[in-house]
């Protein structure tokens, strides 16, 4: 049964985020792989968030790209829905603009209340903080807690994650995978590029990839209300 299909990859989902929140907290990966992208001689990250190429390719560009993308899904849904061409393709289409809404609403939710420090705030890379970990309290009388930061999730690449969805959209499985395969290669692009400027860790683009499909999923669910699509 479908209900069973999504309620494994929803339940397989919620796992994976906890044991990738726990196996971050508890070890210096990401203080590890960072790094390699810091040269501590010349204070300076691998990949400079000035350089204006790069940003354009990686960062205000492709931001642009996602909005007008998600913004024609929205038109064509809403002027098109009813036309025989798209009938077969109506809710997968309604999935994938509702995981552009929330995807990245509830992202932003989370880096608004969680207060953890980007890479570049750490004091080991120049910055004023220590390293507080997603479960690790501020120290005790800091004023540093009282100002708020917001590195985790990862929201930039929230975005490019959201392209997922299209799975949603595709009857065959190559195809369907296919589109998995473009919504995890624009939000890596998206999220290597904030690792290497000294923006974000990789548990916090490793966590915005798992709930970007776990949300999809919860989309999904409700919109086909357990009956199937394939």
């Amino acid at each position: 049964m479908l209900t069973n299909y999504y309620n494994k990859r929803i339940f397989l989902s919620i796992l994976l985020l906890f044991i990738t929140i726990l196996l971050f907290q508890y070890t210096n990966i990401d203080i590890w792989l960072e790094n390699y992208f810091y040269d501590f001689h010349t204070h300076t990250w691998l990949v400079d968030e000035k350089n204006k190429l790069l940003d354009l390719i990686f960062y205000s560009g492709i931001k642009k790209v996602l909005v007008v993308f998600g913004l024609s899904l929205l038109f064509i849904f809403i002027f098109f829905r009813n036309k025989s061409f798209l009938k077969a393709y109506k809710k997968g289409l309604l999935i994938v603009i509702l995981s552009f809404i929330f995807i990245p609403i509830i992202i932003g939710g989370l880096k608004r209340v969680t207060n953890t420090p980007c890479p570049n705030d750490l004091k080991i890379y120049g910055g004023k903080y220590p390293d507080i970990k997603i479960l690790t309290p501020y120290p005790k009388n800091s004023p540093l807690k009282c100002k708020h930061i917001k590195c985790w999730p990862a929201g930039h690449a929230s975005g490019g994650f959201a392209l997922m969805a299209l799975f949603f959209l595709f009857k065959s499985k190559k195809n369907k995978n296919l589109a998995l395969l473009l919504g995890l290669s624009v939000g890596w692009a998206m999220g290597l590029y904030k690792m290497f400027v000294g923006d974000h860790f990789l548990s916090h683009t490793i966590v915005t990839m798992i709930l970007a499909y776990l949300i999809m999923f919860i989309i999904a669910k409700i919109v086909y209300k357990g009956k199937s699509n394939y």
